[in-house]
């Protein structure tokens, strides 16, 4: 059986970032250019979240918030039909264990490449020890 999760109490920015949301694209300009007047690197920073979010460019910020808890409300209610419902839970679950495994895996790639960068340095830096600066190779005492 799949569980959800919901969160209780926000954050501050959450809640912050949902006021600005109902209230539209006008509203996040409108604390955009507070920000650059009260203390710029916070308005340079509303900036550079709103085009990252890419509030800036796409349509109504409040349709979108409306758009994505309808598709999630429509996902997650009953169909009537047991044997669909079960089918569907069944499934979820086997894709949220299927994304965990795909998120082991990527850690795990992450893991072996961040080795793999380590020793490659750690070779380096022991044949860089090796060396003296002319580039000759110094005895090794016996």
């Amino acid at each position: 059986m799949t569980t959800v999760t919901h969160v209780t109490n926000p954050s501050w920015f959450a809640r912050a970032e949902g006021w600005l949301d109902d209230r539209g694209k006008g509203a996040w300009i409108a604390a955009m250019i507070l920000g650059f007047i009260f203390f710029w690197p916070v308005g340079l920073a509303l900036l550079a979240y709103m085009i990252w979010s890419k509030r800036m460019f796409n349509g109504s910020c409040r349709s979108a918030r409306r758009a994505h808890h309808r598709n999630y409300r429509a996902a997650m209610k009953s169909s009537g039909n047991s044997a669909f419902d079960a089918y569907k839970e069944e499934t979820l679950r086997r894709l949220e264990e299927e994304q965990g495994a795909f998120e082991a895996f990527l850690q795990r790639l992450r893991e072996a490449k961040d080795k793999a960068e380590f020793d490659s340095f750690m070779d380096d830096r022991a044949r860089a020890a090796r060396t003296g600066d002319d580039g000759t190779e110094e005895a090794q005492p016996a």
